[in-house]
């Protein structure tokens, strides 16, 4: 009974609401990512390449009947082949790379934001005879009375 009243005080936190809100907007930012490497980025970059598209590249380890394959798709569909898709790992990499690089931009502008601001200039100083804290523009220590320099 007392786990059950720890499991709801913790949901009635907000941790558990405000992972859930995390875990989607990841996961629409992952959509968005993966949409702009495989139908924007990866375009360009295979011209640039000489024409390799890279979400067709694969290396067949077992052909099947129906070999030899046009397209990964073929090679997939033949359920004896056994293939090796080096390319939607190369794309898989540049999605990771493109997510890593936004959530740093978003982290580093998130701290400087909400950084602290610096701290304001001392306007104390420490008397050279008994240490004590005095104002900047003293000529006199208050305390001790010593001549100040």
């Amino acid at each position: 009974m007392a786990m059950l009243q720890d499991f709801r005080d913790f949901i009635r936190r907000g941790n558990v609401l405000d992972l859930a809100v995390g875990v989607i907007i990841g996961a629409a930012f992952g959509k968005i990512v993966s949409s702009f490497t495989t139908d924007l980025l990866m375009p360009p970059l295979g011209l640039l390449t000489g024409g390799v598209d890279f979400s067709n590249k694969f290396f067949v380890l077992k052909a099947g009947p129906h070999s030899p394959y046009i397209s990964l798709a073929a090679a997939k569909a033949d359920k004896e082949a056994v293939v090796l898709s080096y390319g939607v790992f190369v794309n898989s990499i540049v999605e990771f790379l493109i997510i890593s690089l936004a959530i740093f931009l978003l982290i580093r502008q998130v701290h400087r934001l909400f950084a602290a601001p610096p701290p304001p200039p001392p306007n104390t100083k420490d008397c050279p005879m008994c240490a004590m804290a005095i104002p900047l523009a003293a000529k006199r220590c208050p305390n001790c009375t010593s001549q100040l320099a």
